[in-house]
């Protein structure tokens, strides 16, 4: 069985983006493929700036409920958190001691994100690739779902890890990036030609995922789109429409082309309405299932470290086994 790896950052309240651009093809995968889903808290941890201890306990918690309440099956799939497995900071460091410091200079979401900084930037925002690269290959992942925009991070892993294998002999399997047909890429309300996002999105312009309905009515509603009234999918010519026309077929399973014959010629408001109806009636089982773990967050906890203990019997062996490739010695023997 294909065996699948991805993980998510506690660096906000999850959207509409992550549902239809991540978790609808996570739940998805678990019924064909050996699904690993990791909260990776230590790469939330590579701004100082935005780094509050306090902040990211509870945003950790409401992430692993959030993956929970979406379908995420802890029966089929293994969910942990990865600051819970260890083995994820120690093949870190063997993975340093294989990469280059030019490679990772080169990185594209290191030189966007350290521009301006200078001397602040921390070592492990310049490092944050080379513990993705452990967290894939710790368990012999085949299959990566990631967005274009991360399809650079799954070839330096794959880069990394052919490295080693090189030079200590076959220990990590090479992983492919995949990305999947039902992912949709949901823009900002206010900006549709910029991704929705946790950081950058104003208020408007972001559907959370545990937005009240009448919250998020109002913001659809308010979605910018163009001075014209006709309803078709352009997104050079209508960035506005053709978002809400993908998040609309997103949230339903209808294709674009149906909802924009359906809608066209009846005007932006009826079409908005709609939009937010299915919006808010798509998240509605969600958001039932999401107040429901967060009244026992015990029984989240247990199903976090059963989560953990079970990542650990894949993470743990191929540790040792990188270890003892490099030369490193056991304990216990002399």
């Amino acid at each position: 069985m294909t065996r699948v790896f991805s993980g998510m950052q506690p660096s906000g309240d999850p959207h509409l983006g992550n549902l239809l651009g991540a978790w609808v093809n996570w739940v998805a995968m678990q019924e064909a493929a050996d699904c690993i889903y990791c909260v990776v808290d230590l790469h939330a941890m590579t701004s100082p700036a935005e780094h509050e201890p306090e902040t990211l306990r509870q945003r950790t918690v409401e992430l692993a409920t959030g993956m929970l309440a979406v379908g995420v099956d802890p029966e089929r799939s293994i969910l942990f958190v990865q600051s819970h497995v260890h083995e994820h900071a120690e093949c870190t460091w063997l993975f340093n001691c294989v990469a280059g410091f030019g490679e990772l200079r080169k990185q594209p979401q290191f030189k966007e994100k350290s521009e301006g900084r200078g001397e602040s930037v921390s070592v492990g925002l310049f490092d944050y690739p080379v513990l993705q690269t452990a967290d894939i290959l710790l368990y012999h992942a085949d299959e990566v779902p990631v967005g274009e925009d991360q399809r650079h991070h799954i070839e330096l892993a794959r880069d990394i890890g052919q490295r080693f294998n090189h030079r200590f002999g076959d220990v990590f399997t090479l992983p492919r990036a995949v990305h999947p047909q039902a992912a949709s890429r949901v823009m900002d309300l206010q900006d549709p030609t910029s991704k929705m996002s946790k950081s950058q999105s104003s208020e408007k312009g972001i559907i959370r995922l545990l937005d009240d309905p009448k919250q998020i009515v109002k913001k659809v509603k308010s979605a910018v789109t163009d001075s014209a009234t006709d309803i078709r999918h352009d997104r050079t010519e209508k960035p506005g429409v053709s978002n809400l026309l993908e998040i609309f077929s997103g949230v339903t399973g209808e294709p674009i082309e149906k909802l924009a014959a359906e809608y066209d010629g009846g005007g932006y408001g009826p079409f908005k309405q709609a939009v937010a109806e299915a919006v808010v009636a798509r998240l509605e089982p969600f958001q039932d299932r999401y107040r429901e773990l967060e009244k026992d967050p015990a029984e989240v906890a247990r199903l976090l470290s059963e989560g953990a203990a079970r990542a650990r019997e894949i993470a743990a062996p191929t540790l040792a086994h990188a270890k003892q490739a490099m030369g490193l010695l056991p304990p216990g023997e002399a």
